[in-house]
């Protein structure tokens, strides 16, 4: 629940330094610029070792997980 949103949310937060992230969980990171491509495959990498889960990024596009809210959502798949 709330944790793993938390979490997902303090990794953005790491990775772009702007606390907006937690502010608009709709912010498109990628058109903002808060994070490229190599912050993306950080978080990636971020998101498998916080919670164990797999984060292959040849399963998403880009519009699958450009928004905090996105994250958490892909997050959430595959936790359950």
């Amino acid at each position: 629940g709330k944790k793993m949103e938390e979490k997902v949310l303090d990794l953005l937060v790491d990775l772009c330094g702007d606390e907006i992230v937690r502010e608009n969980p709709d912010i498109n990171l990628l058109d903002e610029e808060l994070i490229d491509s190599l912050d993306y495959t950080e978080l990636l990498v971020n998101i498998e070792e916080a919670f164990g889960i797999v984060m292959s990024p040849s399963e998403f596009t880009r519009e699958q997980m450009d928004t905090p809210a996105k994250i958490i959502e892909q997050v959430r798949a595959r936790l359950k």
